[in-house]
């Protein structure tokens, strides 16, 4: 009995480690709007951030080409739903954050 007790209170603690170890949205995605379509995991209207870093990890030019993609918008890399220009709505600085936190993630 006493060793069920050690094993659900491990269990326990194991979990709330994991979900304090995942990454939650960032305030900024929040008060800009990139909840309405994004994700950290799983794709919602767009693609999910951890797809994204994924995907251009490694490539020196991606944090650009996402800084501009988040700013006039554009389509036809994930699917044919077109992402919305976000400038002048959120700064250049708060898509650089942005941009920099999706390609931080794993």
């Amino acid at each position: 009995m006493k060793s069920i007790v050690i094993s659900m209170i491990a269990a326990a603690g194991l979990m709330v480690a994991g979900s304090a170890m995942a990454a939650d949205m960032p305030d900024l995605a929040k008060k800009s709007g990139c909840i309405a379509c994004h994700k950290i995991e799983g794709k919602l209207v767009g693609p999910a951030w951890t797809d994204i870093a994924k995907k251009y990890k490694g490539d020196a030019g991606a944090e650009a080409k996402l800084e501009a993609k988040v700013a006039k918008g554009g389509a036809g890399v994930w699917g044919t739903m077109p992402m919305p220009p976000n400038a002048p709505k959120v700064s250049a600085a708060d898509i650089k954050t942005l941009v920099q936190f999706i390609m931080a993630l794993k």
